[in-house]
């Protein structure tokens, strides 16, 4: 029986589609924190800016940067331990494909 063996299914296109869908769909969820920080932050920037009429750029961009870079320190391990797992999900599932 040896050589002649069932192999494993092979790479298809709808296991091709299943792959790009869970990882962009995984991209958005570890993404949207940030980008709905930074949606909020601005927010009160542009509303901030509207009732003082400062129109200073630096108002909205360091808010933000600021923002963004604790939310950082506060996600890290989630994010951390979210790719790990990812990671060894898709790796998993390629290693299953191969022959």
């Amino acid at each position: 029986m040896g050589y002649f063996q069932k192999l494993p299914p092979a790479m298809n296109p709808d296991l091709a589609i299943d792959l790009f869908k869970s990882t962009v769909m995984f991209a958005l969820y570890v993404v949207a924190p940030f980008l709905g920080v930074t949606l909020v932050v601005g927010l009160l920037a542009s509303i901030l800016q509207s009732v003082t009429s400062m129109q200073e750029q630096t108002l909205t961009f360091v808010p933000k940067l600021v923002a963004l870079a604790g939310l950082s320190l506060v996600l890290t391990p989630w994010l951390l331990r979210t790719l790990s797992e990812f990671t060894i999900t898709i790796l998993t599932r390629m290693g299953t494909l191969g022959h």
